[in-house]
């Protein structure tokens, strides 16, 4: 274990990861084999895969494996609103200047059906990934962004779509974390 304090930065998708290893310039460390993890001396990056037991498998092990003290989740997310639009990033738990809020349901399965939604924002891993971050820090220390996809589609978004949303993303949120 480094002795240095690192950000957490954990993804679902390779394609919500890859503008992130590119903006900060992070290395995968191939010492850990069993997990994607990418860093540097100030972050520490996890891709774990879609939904709630792909997070609730790997969080455990980074926050055993590494100090951490900053977490951040930030990918795509489902709008049931269509007025607004694909790119638009929110933090679903702070409100924070000059980055939208909204509410977010975690759900086990791509949803496509409004009526089942009672907030905005949908996604498959923010809930577990706020659960596992607040038994190991402080809430004001957890930091869940979304930017939205798509509006209620079971289809996964386009690659180019997802890497160029998050892309356009970094610069809003890594001054308020």
């Amino acid at each position: 274990m480094s002795n240095r304090y690192k950000t957490l930065i954990h993804t679902a998708l390779y394609p919500e990861a890859k503008p992130l290893i590119h903006y900060f310039n992070l290395i995968h460390n191939k010492s850990y084999d069993k997990y994607r993890i990418y860093e540097n001396d100030k972050y520490i990056l996890v891709v774990s895969g879609m939904g709630e037991t792909n997070v609730n498998k790997v969080l455990p092990f980074i926050y055993d494996n590494f100090k951490i003290n900053k977490a951040v989740n930030i990918g795509i997310a489902g709008c049931k609103d269509k007025s607004i639009k694909l790119g638009s990033l929110f933090c679903t738990n702070h409100n924070l200047k000059d980055i939208k809020t909204t509410t977010l349901t975690s759900v086990n399965a791509p949803l496509d059906d409004e009526s089942k939604l009672t907030t905005i924002l949908v996604d498959m891993e923010a809930e577990s990934f706020f659960e596992i971050s607040k038994n190991n820090l402080n809430e004001k220390d957890i930091f869940v962004f979304k930017v939205v996809s798509d509006h209620l589609s079971k289809k996964i978004p386009d690659k180019s779509l997802v890497y160029n949303s998050i892309k356009n993303s970094i610069a809003k949120w890594e001054s308020v974390i």
